[in-house]
């Protein structure tokens, strides 16, 4: 049986000594490897959304509120404590910015339907232009035999049913989140102490407390910084519309700080509620124009000079691959996709910097930029 045992482990060594000299050798073999796990990887964090979702945001957001957990942990307040009251402050925050936009938020809901008259009335002169372009794609279809006509369906689906549907998945979420974002705070160390166990010589150890120092420290200082950033540029917004006489201007800063952390998409969408805005409340193109120009202009101080400045000049981090970033991560999760995608980026070129250079890993950490982060 012994016997039996030995050839079978042996035959499995061989076996995996083989496939490690075939992927060595042959580079086409590795790059279809590496193909195929990206896809088995991508369906399962599309798969398992519900869970993964909101584990990753905790970790995001529990990077901000670590350090302060750990002074207290010094200080020699309990963890579960420290932990605990993070996690209150937090749902104390979240809590306190939704009961600031859920009023003004419904006044604007009401009067979408006079923004959308405005929107028919400000195209009316472009409707030679529309009538040219339809005559245009008519003559086309003709051309090439096919049908005008379209079919349309409608689905049975109440509002009332959608919610009752996804209400008790959001709730899930929700609480997955809190408890996560708990758990995380309070097991910090003993996730490091964990990672350390998985080397067993020195250098290993060395790497593994470096990777995670700077990753946190690389993390921390985005995030706080970002953050102070969109709450600055939310002043600045809420300050120029109330100069301008837009109504409710302290939720369209709301709404800036908020969008301003999904770069490129966040302030694209931004431009087009205060294009909306501005035609529910100016009368003349200027009046109209002013709103999405105005937080244009604050928009290109911010991305430009404000975080450059405050961040660093030190590229690390290609806008290219930002945008790339951004995009996967929305397609695959929508917002909170959106939200941690530059994080994630941020670590991915961490860990990357931290293998290709070991000998430097225990350098000063330096702040790390995007020259079009928002």
């Amino acid at each position: 049986m012994t016997a039996q045992a030995d050839r079978a482990v042996a035959t499995a060594e061989g076996a995996v000594a083989t496939v490690t000299e075939t992927l060595r050798a042959d580079p086409i073999v590795r790059v279809s490897m590496v193909i195929m796990c990206a896809i088995a990887v991508t369906a399962a964090l599309d798969i398992g959304q519900v869970i993964f979702a909101p584990v990753c945001l905790s970790v995001v957001v529990g990077t901000i509120f670590a350090p302060t957990v750990e002074r207290l942990s010094r200080l020699g307040v309990p963890g579960w404590v420290s932990a605990g009251g993070m996690v209150l402050v937090f749902i104390f925050l979240i809590l306190t910015a939704g009961a600031a936009f859920v009023v003004p938020l419904s006044d604007w809901l009401d009067r979408l339907p006079l923004i959308w008259a405005r929107l028919q009335a400000q195209l009316t002169s472009w409707q030679g232009f529309f009538s040219s372009v339809a005559s245009l794609q008519e003559d086309l279809r003709n051309a090439m035999g096919q049908n005008g006509g379209m079919q349309v369906s409608v689905e049975d689906n109440s509002a009332v049913e959608s919610v009752f549907y996804f209400a008790p998945a959001f709730v899930a979420q929700v609480i997955l989140f809190l408890a996560s974002l708990y758990f995380f705070l309070l097991t910090g160390p003993h996730l490091r102490r964990a990672a350390l166990q998985l080397s067993s010589n020195g250098e290993g150890r060395r790497c593994i407390v470096s990777a995670f120092r700077t990753i946190e420290a690389r993390l921390s200082t985005y995030l706080v910084s970002i953050s102070l950033i969109n709450i600055g540029l939310g002043v600045a917004v809420s300050s120029t519309m109330w100069f301008l006489g837009v109504p409710s201007p302290l939720l369209w800063g709301m709404l800036a700080g908020v969008l301003n952390y999904v770069v490129y998409l966040g302030p694209a969408i931004m431009v087009l509620v205060m294009a909306g805005v501005g035609l529910a409340t100016g009368n003349t193109p200027l009046a109209i124009l002013t709103p999405p120009l105005a937080y244009l202009a604050l928009n290109l101080i911010e991305a430009q000079f404000v975080t450059p400045t405050v961040l660093g000049r030190t590229m690390t981090l290609n806008p290219f691959l930002v945008f790339l970033a951004i995009a996967f991560w929305i397609w695959l999760w929508g917002p909170i996709g959106g939200f941690v995608a530059v994080p994630l980026l941020l670590v991915v070129g961490t860990l990357l910097e931290i293998v290709s250079q070991p000998s430097e890993a225990s350098q000063p950490v330096q702040p790390v930029s995007s020259d079009s982060d928002a």
